[in-house]
Order: C-alpha cells, then structure tokens, then sequence
C-alpha cells in the first residue's frame, strides 16, 4: 500500500473514530448529576465543588472519602469545577470532560495496538467496539465514574510508553512507563492487575518470548529470557502491592467490605463465575443493561447454573491454550480480560452489587482483540468465502463488521439517553431487573429532590418491601415525612434505620431536626450528640447542635459547637451566621460583625446575614456600611419589611428624614403595621 494512501486511511479512521463517539456520546451535554454518587463526588463535596486549593489537594492525597484512595480523579474533577466557576458545578461540562477522555481513548487504544501489532483494521475495529459497545456507557455517561475514564487513560500512556521502552531499551522509557502507571493507580487502583497484562502483550504482539537480536541481543544472554522480562516487572508489582493494601484499608475502614460471615466465600465464588458468563453474554448481547444488579439474584440462582458458567469459563480457556502458539492473540485478549477482571469480580466484596456494567471498561478490550483478530480466520475458512477472493472477502468481512459497530453504536445511544437524570435512569433499571431495592431507593431519592414525596414514599416503600434491612432506605423514608411535616411518621423512620445500623450518624442528625421541630429539645441535643459520636467530622451535626443550644439560651455552648462546624467546613456560611446571632445573644459586638462578614464573603447573595450585618453596623455608629449592605439585601429581597423598617431607622439615626420617608412609602405597600412604626419614629 502506498505510503499516502496508508496515512490517508489511518486519518480516516481516526475521523470516524471521533464521530462515531461523539455522535453517540454528545447528548450528554444536557444531562444532569444522578443521585447516587455523585453528590460524594461533585455537587455535595464541598472540597471539589470550591475547585483547585491548596488545602483541597492536600485533602484530595490524603482522603478516604468515597470509600478510595485516587487523588488524580479527585483533582480532575476539581480542575472541571474550577473552570466552571463561579456558577458552581456545571453537570454538563464535567459529562462533556469525560466523554473527551472516552474520546481520547479510544484514539490512543487504536494508536496504540497500531505500534503494537502493526494491523490497521483489527486495531480500527477493538477501538471502534471500545468507543461504541453499550456496556461502556456507564462509565462515560457517569459522574461519579470519571476514575474509569481517567485511570484508563493512564492506562493506555504506559502502555504507549512500554511500548517504545520495549522497542527502544532506556532508562528514561522505563521509569516514564512506571510513572504512568502509578498516576494510573492514582485514578483508580483496579488496575493493579496491569503488570499480568504487560506480561502479556510480551507473549503476544511484543514477541518478546522470542529470540532476541539486535541491540536487545547483550541483554538477553544474561539471563533466560522468562527470568528477566518477569524481573523487569518487579516495580510494576511493587506498585500494584502497595496500592492494593492502601485500598482494601480505606474500604474497609468506610465499611465498604462485605464480611466474610455475610457473604459466604462460596456465594462469592458463584458470583464471579455467574459474572464472568454474564459479561461475555452481554459483550455478544448488550441488553436489560442497569446502573446496578442485586446480589440477592445472583446468590439464589441453582448449582446448575453455577456449574455452566464455570465449564463455558473452562472450555475457553482450554481452547484458547489448545490453540495459543499458532494464535497467540487468543490467550492475550482471553487472560487479558479474565486477569482485568479479578480486582472486581467479587471474591473481596466490595458493596451489595453482584456486578457491574463499568467493570468491562478495560477488560472487554481483551475480548475485542480476540474477536478482530480471530474472526478473519474464521472468515477465510467458511465454505462461501472460498469462492470470494481476498479482496472480497475484506470487503464482506468490513461491511458486516461496520453493521455491527453501527448496530452497537444505536444501542449506546439509546443506552446513553437513559442517563438523562435520576427518574429516567433508576426508572430504567426498574425496568429491565427485579427486585431491585436500590433502584426503588435511588427512584425515591430523585422524586423528593424534584418535591414529589407521594411517588418518593411509594418508592421507598417498595425498598423496604424487598429489602426489610436497608437502613439507608428507611433514612429516606424519614427526610420525606419530614419535608411533608409528618414528624412522628419521620422520628418513627429515622428510629428504625438506627434500630438496623447503630452508627447511623446521619439518620441521628436528621432524627434531631425532627425532634427540634415538635419541641424535644432535650431528646434533639441527644441525638446530635450521638451523630457526633458516631462521625465526628459531621458538621450538619454541629451545626443542628448549636441551632438546638440557641433555642435553649445556652448561647456559649452555640458558640463552641458552631466554630466546630466552621473547622470542619471552612466555607459554612450558615454556620458563620448562626455564629454571629450567638455573639449577638451575648453583646459581642466586634466578634457578631467578623461573623456576619465572613458569613457574606461566602454566600454574596445571603440576605439574612446582609441585613443583621447592617443592623450591627447602624448599632456602632458605622451608617453608611450599615445603608450599603441593608440596601443589598433588598435588592436580593425586595419584599423584607423587616429590612426597610431597618434601613428606615439607619437613615434617621444619618439624619436623613427624607430616605426615611421614602422607605416608608414602600413599607406602606409591604406591611401597613410595621410602616406605621417607622412613621411614628419619623414624626418623633
């Protein structure tokens, strides 16, 4: 093939490459944040929604949060945060980010196998079924699952990087691959397993396992060849040891660990075979595809079922072993995707899902490999194609392939529209699975953001209907019963989901507010108490506390809890208010002022504290400041009575009766009994 025509080809490829993706992933644009997750990752993560800091980075390599350790994806998503500022938390530009990272990719995986093996079309066609498979949307379309869009990336640079150390031996090309792998392990540390597949792609399309000449050839007669490419792995392994310890501590330190006493070994057992039949059948059949599979389903399933997952698992590797030196790709792409796998298939459980649709990001490329190169073999040696000569049969062969990524393509697409906001996925997934109690719970939670609490109630219902135990649903069902006023319906939720997780801080903090609200202040500082307890670094906690003791008088004890409120959340503008009535309760006036300003510089738009800010200026003489910030807070809230009643009496006190009147004339129109105070006071 002419040299021109080639790279015409391979910039043609990488066209379509990109189209095809974004025609597929482009709708995500317009889609919003998805409750589950992402609040921990973005819009309920104050650290990530405030951008790039100092502090926010420290905390960014120091923090278990979320049950992992992967600072870089925190960081990425603080970088999207920062960019979009100061509106906040753009969902759409954070969606589009991680539809750019499945871009680039999906480039790089084509490059990549390109160097690798040298075959334009089987690369074409792994980075196209990589772009465009259905089971990869979840981790393009989430949130929250920028860790496999990001790690992937590092990913495939160290595989880049290997490559040119393996073709070209250097110091620096070696200690840039393990670079990359550990900012890989950074983003998400499932790819502890990359070492075995760096291994592999020696066999297979490295051919190190050969022969070596050239400038490899001094090196080579050291050591036995298997010796010294497994010794040139130690680092990796090092890397994949260290990771792997820091993430089994941060999970089970959060809780995330299933105990071995609930989830027998050989359940476990079960479901990674049942998992690993399930991916290979929705790699060939990408249907019923949900955010989330019940455990409950796969555990009761008959031996039967087990046992024929396990053979087909066993048949194919035996083929693939039987037939391995002549098709070396085989048993590359087949332990590629067995090994990738291992992390998360569910041995060490982590959560209640059997599996996952984002676990195949990295692990279905093996599979593709195995197809795009195997199925041309195949091909050539069917009875009809012997009659088709070569060119022909590429082309047959091309067409079917581009109606089956097209056909993959539509899938992903429709897939990708389900993702649109939390109705329309958890809807879904209700759909296509049973007795999905996450999906009924994760439903509900949607419908109460959007003030639907009749449809949230049933949702949560029908959670607690499958699953008797899921404390968090019976939280849910509590904050619901709240925002209808039906205290006693919440104290009675919010109870048994602390009488099934003792540690509940969060279902104590809400049971406080409940309390509060018919008048329990004793019962209301007990339960704060406990939340503290349970998670000292809740500052809703403290901050209910505090609102608690300033309800009592105990003004003092609202000042210490508050400033606990404010350490562990600096930017708690409601915190720093409250923080400035305590010290009004109690005279300090210098100290009630810092906190109101600080309050302001928070939450520029907050009137409340505008207007107390005011108040306190005019209370020290200091009127001009006190007019400026009274007149903010009408012009965020025109219609505060109380606020032009203030200002009123601010402009008297400057001696200007005639701003005096006129805030009179709006108070008439406001509140004709608070204006006949100020008019009284006019005529004094």
């Amino acid at each position: 093939m002419p040299v021109q025509v080639k790279k015409f080809l391979v910039l043609s490829i990488y066209f379509i490459l990109a189209v095809s993706t974004l025609l597929v992933f482009w709708q995500v644009r317009n889609f919003d944040f998805i409750n589950y997750d992402d609040d921990l990752y973005v819009y309920g993560n104050q650290h990530v929604v405030s951008g790039l800091t100092f502090d926010n980075i420290i905390w960014a390599f120091t923090t278990g949060h979320a049950t992992n350790w992967h600072p870089l994806t925190w960081l990425s998503l603080m970088l999207d945060c920062q960019l979009s500022l100061p509106g906040g938390p753009n969902p759409g530009w954070i969606h589009l980010m991680n539809v750019l990272l499945h871009l680039i990719n999906t480039l790089l995986l084509f490059t990549v196998l390109k160097k690798m093996t040298g075959s334009l079309w089987s690369s074409a066609f792994v980075a196209a079924a990589f772009a465009l498979h259905p089971m990869h949307v979840e981790s393009v379309a989430w949130i929250a699952e920028r860790k496999d869009v990001l790690s992937t990336f590092f990913l495939l640079l160290t595989l880049a990087a290997y490559t040119g150390y393996v073709r070209r031996p250097s110091v620096f090309r070696y200690i840039a691959a393990l670079a990359l792998f550990a900012m890989g392990l950074m983003a998400k540390p499932m790819l502890v397993s990359l070492p075995f597949v760096l291994l592999l792609l020696d066999y297979w399309p490295l051919n190190r396992f050969m022969p070596q000449t050239g400038e490899s050839a001094a090196i080579a007669d050291k050591l036995p060849t298997f010796y010294r490419i497994v010794i040139e792995k130690v680092p990796f392994f090092v890397l994949s040891v260290i990771s792997s310890v820091i993430t089994f501590m941060v999970q089970h330190r959060a809780g995330a660990v299933v105990d071995i006493d609930a989830l027998s070994l050989n359940k476990r057992i079960a479901n990674a075979f049942l998992s690993y039949a399930d991916y290979i059948g929705k790699m060939v059949w990408p249907t019923n595809l949900a955010i989330f599979y019940p455990f409950n389903n796969a555990v009761s399933v008959s031996f039967r079922l087990v046992a024929i997952s396990a053979l087909l698992l066993l048949v194919i590797s035996v083929f693939v072993l039987r037939y391995g030196r002549s098709q070396r790709y085989l048993p590359v792409g087949w332990f590629w995707f067995v090994g990738t796998l291992i992390p998360v298939i569910g041995i060490v459980q982590v959560g209640s899902q059997a599996y996952a649709d984002r676990y195949t990001y990295i692990p279905y490329i093996g599979l593709f490999i195995m197809l795009a190169w195997s199925l041309p073999q195949l091909f050539s040696k069917l009875p009809s194609a012997t009659r088709l000569s070569s060119p022909k049969r590429k082309i047959v062969l091309g067409i079917a392939m581009a109606i089956v990524l097209t056909t993959l393509g539509i899938c992903a697409h429709r897939q990708v529209n389900c993702w649109k906001n939390g109705v329309t996925l958890f809807s879904h997934a209700l759909g296509v699975t049973q007795n999905n109690y996450m999906a009924y719970n994760s439903l509900g939670v949607a419908y109460d953001h959007l003030g639907r609490w009749p449809e949230a109630v049933e949702e949560f219902g029908q959670a607690i209907k499958i699953k008797p135990d899921y404390a968090e649903a019976h939280n849910n069902l509590g904050i619901v019963y709240a925002g209808l006023s039906r205290w006693q319906d919440a104290i009675d939720a919010y109870k048994q989901a602390i009488k099934i997780k003792p540690n509940f801080a969060v279902a104590y903090c809400y049971l406080g507010i409940a309390y509060t609200e018919i008048g329990r202040s004793a019962d209301a500082i007990d339960a704060y108490q406990q939340a503290i307890k349970f998670k000292p670094d809740l500052a809703e906690a403290y901050f209910n506390l505090g609102l608690a003791f300033g309800n009592l008088g105990r003004s003092a004890d609202a000042i210490d809890v508050f400033k606990q409120a404010i350490k562990i959340k600096p930017d708690y503008a409601e915190a720093y208010y409250n923080l400035g009535v305590a010290y009004e309760q109690l005279g300090r006036s210098s100290e009630k002022v810092e906190a109101y300003e600080q309050a302001i510089r928070i939450k520029p738009d907050y009137a409340e504290a505008l207007n107390n800010l005011g108040i306190a200026y005019g209370a020290l003489g200091r009127y001009m400041e006190a007019i400026d910030s009274l007149r903010k807070a009408i012009k965020i809230k025109p219609d505060n009575a109380n606020t032009h009643l203030a200002l009123g009496f601010i402009y008297l006190l400057n001696e200007d009766k005639d701003s005096a009147m006129e805030e009179y004339k709006i108070l008439k129109t406001l509140n004709a009994e608070i204006a006949d105070k100020l008019f009284n006071r006019i005529n004094q």
